[in-house]
């Protein structure tokens, strides 16, 4: 027992001081290959072809005791890389969130449907650029998406274009994607986003009969469910988390916390976009509310990305992935495809949003998927399971296949487009080698400047009430610490004067 546990704490030194994972502890020999600029290189330990020693159950107890050392290591050390990640991307989803915050307070749904009610290329670009001007959260997206469909946008240019651009071409989405992998995977985003654009118009356009998406319009204006009073997702009175307030005497649900706190039927003003009412306080606190909203839809779909992907990292061998993604020849046309088709099906499984997908699309390019397939799995976070089935809550059954397979083929087509366009320019990375584009001093930066940032969003959001009571407990510590600042530095003062300094 003692020689089996000897083997592995011997192990560990080396493995540590070279900066190789806490899982490659493992009795067997695990490769993870590359990750994260090559931190985590190769390692074996035990070598498993040796017979274990004599000891019967003692040694087996021991072998046990070592695997369940070794998951223990690698479950900490994915925690510490879901935790660089999360450090990396920090500051970027504070400022995406609120400029989000700012787009949603200024910028008017009604004003939307007049440019979308057409599904021209003139009303499937505004489709783009509002979506990528509005939320990241794809039920947030979703949402509102069924709102102008509601209203009277065509289907190429709500369903498509801006249901796509409002989870994909987001600011944060593009900020995370650049910060963890690298420029060419954003600017790819953009460039495979904008094709994905044009392949769900020509669909809608040219393949889905108007009877069609006239039934799915009535039947998204028949509706009858309990909606949140906020952003408009289902809000059951049944369910644990819907919240039920009485607001000027009518009764309102709200989804979450996050929008009920964002709702005020005071601010419930039009849009503007020029003018003095932009510099208006109310209007700006409004914008901050919406922004602390999104982190309340959004916060434990990141979480989750940044753990998962951190574990996966840390537990599945790179052989496995290998395994799954390594259909053909490396180059092949047999293997540029069934990366893409794969990285599809695999996003559909996940139950992640945009945002959340990134560190683990990380994990997937430094295992040997491809270009083209990293970026179709990004893109298919549209087809997640629970919004399938809140596209047929929509739009009935045959317009949410349609959606299905629409965006599915989207993300395919985009995959291929980029893999070929951006290799045949020679802008594909090589394999495995991503990230790095800012400094860690930089983020250190940015991310000092974006905690203290949040903290006062936080604040701002709160009811009047809640901020006073915050205020009078903080009060007498801020008063505190200024007063102890206050008494060292005049120590410092009396001290330096006493040396003739002055």
């Amino acid at each position: 027992m003692l020689s089996v546990l000897h083997a592995i704490t011997d192990a560990s030194s080396p493995a540590l001081a070279g900066g190789r994972p806490l899982a490659s502890l493992a009795l067997t020999a695990i490769d993870h290959g590359p990750f994260l600029g090559g931190r985590i290189p190769v390692a074996q330990s035990v070598d498993p072809g040796i017979a274990p020693p004599d000891g019967g159950g003692l040694d087996l107890a021991a072998r046990l005791v070592g695997l369940l050392g070794a998951v223990i290591l690698g479950v900490v050390e994915g925690v510490v890389i879901a935790f660089e990640m999360a450090w990396d991307t920090w500051w970027a989803l504070v400022l995406g969130f609120t400029i989000t915050g700012a787009v949603q307070e200024f910028v008017d749904e009604d004003q939307l449907t007049d440019y979308l009610g057409d599904d021209g290329w003139r009303e499937v670009g505004y489709g783009a650029l509002f979506g990528a001007s509005s939320s990241s959260c794809s039920f947030s997206a979703v949402a509102t998406t069924r709102t102008l469909f509601t209203k009277g946008a065509s289907a190429a240019s709500s369903l498509g274009a801006f249901q796509f651009a409002s989870t994909d071409l987001v600011l944060e989405l593009a900020l995370v994607v650049t910060l963890l992998l690298g420029w060419q995977f954003a600017a790819a985003e953009i460039v495979g986003g904008l094709v994905a654009i044009l392949v769900v118009a020509v669909i809608y356009r040219r393949f889905v009969p108007e009877a069609w998406v006239e039934r799915a319009r009535t039947h998204a204006r028949a509706l009858e469910e309990n909606e949140c009073g906020m952003c408009g997702m289902a809000a059951e009175p049944t369910d644990e988390e819907t919240l039920e307030a009485t607001i000027d005497g009518e009764r309102q649900y709200f989804c979450c916390g996050g929008c009920r706190n964002a709702y005020d039927p005071e601010t419930d003003r039009e849009a503007v976009t020029a003018g003095p009412e932009l510099l208006r306080g109310d209007r700006w606190q409004s914008a901050t509310t919406n922004a602390i909203r999104e982190w309340d839809m959004l916060w434990r779909d990141i979480l989750l990305g940044f753990l998962i992907a951190g574990l996966l990292a840390a537990l599945v061998p790179t052989s496995w992935w290998t395994a799954l993604f390594g259909v053909g020849a490396e180059g092949s046309v047999t293997r540029l495809t069934s990366n893409v088709f794969l990285g599809a099906i695999v996003g559909v499984l996940t139950f992640l949003c945009s945002v959340g997908n990134v560190p683990f699309a990380l994990v997937l390019w430094q295992n040997g998927v491809s270009f083209g397939g990293v970026l179709a799995f990004i893109f298919a976070d549209l087809l997640i399971l629970p919004l399938v089935r809140t596209y047929r809550r929509y739009y009935g059954t045959r317009m949410a296949g349609v959606i299905f397979v629409t965006f599915f083929l989207a993300a395919v087509v985009a995959g291929l487009v980029v893999e070929l366009l951006f290799g045949g320019l020679g802008l594909v990375p090589p394999p495995g080698e991503a990230g790095g584009t800012i400094s860690g001093t930089f983020t250190a930066l940015f991310n000092a400047i974006a905690i203290p940032f949040l903290a006062i969003q936080v604040y701002v959001a709160l009811e009047r009430d809640q901020r006073v009571r915050i205020g009078n407990r903080l009060a007498p510590h801020v008063a505190g610490v200024v007063y102890h600042v206050h008494k060292a530095l005049e120590r410092i003062a009396y001290a330096l004067e006493d040396r003739g300094l002055k």
